[in-house]
Order: structure tokens, then C-alpha cells, then sequence
């Protein structure tokens, strides 16, 4: 009896241990995009609810009391920033967390340009794997922070997640670069894959701004009319998470062809083909390419 119970007395500690490297952050993430990375950098530590939920536009989501509730309660929520989440200031006021939002953006070299006579800032950083090596470095400090008894399992992580991004850089730059330069166009519905174009070598076309929340003078989108003939796009692109009536509208008057749906700024439902940020980077670029050598 007394070596069974000396042997209990040795396990307890080692129960304690597990019990406090068990811990789970109840953390919040804007949208599904920053929602899936905050996953894979924190692992079982964290359980992360997104506030738009998959197939939603982060631009004009409209925030439910549920959310009020959830940023309340989180121990960290976490915002992509650069003017994304243009709702996200009335709903963390609304309710009453004392705790400020983690902005996983900073440090990025962001583009800036005019806008309707105004400089503002293209906040699809995700859209360039390098940019969310990034955001990796930044949500890891942020969780490191938070619970340094698992700092190990959280580390490890990081690290298996940043190789799988390198990974996936140099993939979609092997699969771009195989394409004919000049027939690297595309029309999509808005100013969402600036980063992609910068760090892949593809340009794209769109009649709205950076956010879907902007809308297209007859001005515009004549220009823009005349500039897809004047430089041969041959293919267009619906997106996942907006309205696809005027691209449409555009390619009928250009003569661009289908390519498929984009996903530029939220992922799919589990049973969708871009349910992760890795599965929609790889996803995107087969259409892209696919479309472009099929034109």
C-alpha cells in the first residue's frame, strides 16, 4: 500500500503539469482568413472564432450582439488592420472590452495609392504569402505573451506553419513564372489581389476600389472597358464574398471569358475548395493559371 501510494504522490505533479500546459485562449480573429492562421500558430492552445464568417465580405459585415459578447470574453482578439475592418471599432465600443485589438499587419510594407482624390491603403496584405510570414511573427509574440508555459508547443507551431508558407511562395512563383508574361491579365470584381500581382507577377483588373463597399462611375468603368480591349485581358473572375453583376457586365462588353470564382478575402465552408488560407492561396492560383492558358 505504501509504494502504491508513494507512486501517486510521484504522478501528481506530473498531472498538474499537464493541466496547466493543457490551457486553451478563448481568441477572436476579424475574419476566416486571420482566423485560420491564428489556428495554425497557436494549435490546441487556442479556440478561435471568427466574427465574418466564411464566404462574408470583411469590408461591410454587419456585426451581431453574439460578437459584442465574444470580444468581451476573449483573452486576445486580433484585427488584420490597414482599414479593413472599417466596422470593427463600433462593435469593440459597443462592447465594453478593455483590452485593445492586436493589429497582425504591422510591419508590412503596405501600397498606398488615390482613391476617389483620397490616399488610402490596400489592406489585402494575406494575399502575398510573404506578408503573412508576417502576420505569423506577430500573432506568435502576441500568444507567446499570453501563455508562456506552452511557449514550446506554441514556437513549434510557428515554425511548422512558416515553412509551410515558404513552401507555397516559391509554388505559386514556380506555377506564375511558367505563363507567358504578357497574358498574365486578369478582370476581377475589386482591388483585391494588389499583393498577389506584386509578389507573383500577374495584374489585375477591377471596376471597384479596394473595398466592395465602393461603387464604379460610368467614367470608370468605361476606362476600364477600353483599357481591357486596348490590352487583350481575355479572362474575368466572379469572387466568393461579393457581387459579381458588374464584372460580368464588363466582360460581356469586352469579350473576356470566365475563369472560374476567386477567393480573395474570405475562405470557403469546410466542404468548399478553400477552407484553409493554404488550401485558398493554391486554390486561386490553379484558376488564375488555368484560365490564362486555356485564353
Amino acid at each position: 500500500m505504501k509504494k502504491h501510494l508513494f507512486a501517486l504522490a510521484c504522478l501528481l505533479p506530473l498531472f498538474a503539469t499537464a493541466t496547466v500546459q493543457a490551457k486553451v485562449m478563448q481568441v477572436v480573429a476579424s475574419f476566416t482568413v486571420l482566423a485560420d492562421v491564428v489556428k495554425e500558430v497557436g494549435g490546441q492552445h487556442v479556440a478561435v472564432k471568427s466574427l465574418v464568417p466564411a464566404n462574408g465580405d470583411p469590408h461591410d459585415y454587419e456585426p451581431t450582439p453574439e460578437d459584442a459578447k465574444a470580444i468581451k470574453n476573449a483573452a486576445i482578439t486580433f484585427i488584420s488592420g490597414e482599414g479593413l475592418e472599417t466596422w470593427f471599432s463600433r462593435l469593440a465600443k459597443a462592447s465594453g472590452a478593455e483590452k485593445p485589438p492586436v493589429v497582425v499587419s504591422k510591419g508590412i510594407n503596405t501600397h498606398q495609392f488615390v482613391e476617389a482624390g483620397k490616399t488610402v491603403t490596400d489592406p489585402h496584405v494575406w494575399n502575398s504569402a510573404a506578408n503573412v510570414l508576417i502576420w505569423v511573427d506577430n500573432i506568435e509574440a502576441v500568444l507567446l505573451k499570453a501563455d508562456p508555459a506552452d511557449s514550446k508547443d506554441i514556437t513549434a507551431s510557428a515554425n511548422r506553419y512558416r515553412q509551410k508558407l515558404q513552401a507555397l511562395n516559391k509554388q505559386i512563383k514556380r506555377q506564375i513564372e511558367a505563363l507567358p508574361a504578357l497574358k498574365r491579365k486578369v478582370l476581377t470584381s475589386h482591388d483585391a489581389f494588389g499583393y498577389y500581382g506584386q509578389e507573383y507577377g500577374v495584374q489585375f483588373l477591377s471596376p471597384l476600389g479596394i473595398s466592395t463597399e465602393t461603387e464604379a462611375s460610368a467614367a470608370d468603368v468605361a476606362a476600364l472597358i477600353q483599357q481591357i480591349k486596348r490590352q487583350g485581358v481575355k479572362v474575368y473572375f466572379i469572387e466568393n464574398s461579393n457581387n459579381s453583376r458588374l464584372v460580368k457586365q464588363i466582360a460581356n462588353a469586352t469579350g473576356a471569358r470566365p475563369g472560374g470564382e476567386l477567393y480573395p478575402e474570405s475562405l470557403s465552408g469546410a466542404n468548399g475548395p478553400a477552407p484553409t488560407y493554404l488550401q485558398m492561396m493554391r486554390y486561386n492560383t490553379q484558376q488564375i493559371v488555368a484560365a490564362i492558358r486555356k485564353s
